[in-house]
């Protein structure tokens, strides 16, 4: 059995936001003790998208998006991004400092997006980790803070190499009455989405 990402059917993508809605679930634990208050968080939906097509899902192209890189090691490559809108970012860490945050690349800012960026990425690869039984490594988080359309270019430039869709994990926030967006990009080369998903059915199915 070969799968690829323009292959994806209901079942499969059923399987990716189930492990999507695990590591969310685990996100917002993690995020509600750095809080100190409840955090909602949920994955509304799992789709492979066009390439050309996700800046629009940030806003648009030249829309300021913030967020943080990493790299997936380990059993499975691949591109793990979690970017939020520039509204959104200034929500988030005013939860996280408790009063109105202006800028969102001052240092105190950097440090807490990757730490929320890192927290995501590996509650996500935990619970990935876990159902699969691989071995899935995160790598150290970079901060970005750049036109969705030009953050993008770069890591998306390696996937459409090989394909021109991607799988997009939404994630909502939710807490104290702020709801902030954020996007979960889970982009693992093809081959290892192709031994990710035969894996995952075959560990369903049983065998």
């Amino acid at each position: 059995m070969s799968i690829t990402i323009d292959k994806l059917g209901e079942r499969e993508l059923d399987i990716l936001k189930e492990l999507g809605n695990i590591g969310a679930g685990n996100a917002a634990t993690a995020l509600s003790q750095i809080l100190a208050r409840k955090v909602d968080m949920n994955v509304p939906q799992v789709k492979v998208y066009n390439v050309t097509d996700v800046p629009e899902l940030l806003g648009g192209a030249e829309n300021i998006v913030v967020g943080v890189l990493l790299k997936m090691f380990g059993d499975l490559q691949g591109n793990i991004m979690f970017l939020l809108p520039e509204d959104s970012a200034r929500k988030l860490l005013g939860m996280m400092v408790g009063q109105e945050v202006e800028d969102v690349t001052d240092d105190m800012s950097r440090s807490a997006i990757m730490e929320v960026g890192n927290i995501i990425a590996s509650s996500y690869l935990n619970s990935l980790s876990f159902f699969s039984e691989l071995t899935l490594i995160p790598s150290t988080p970079a901060f970005a803070y750049d036109m969705a359309g030009a953050l993008l270019s770069a890591v998306l430039f390696e996937v459409s190499e090989l394909s021109d869709q991607v799988v997009l994990i939404e994630t909502d926030f939710s807490g104290n009455g702020e709801a902030i967006k954020g996007h979960f990009f889970v982009l693992p080369n093809l081959e290892s989405l192709n031994a990710l998903l035969k894996l995952v059915v075959a560990k369903v199915d049983g065998k």
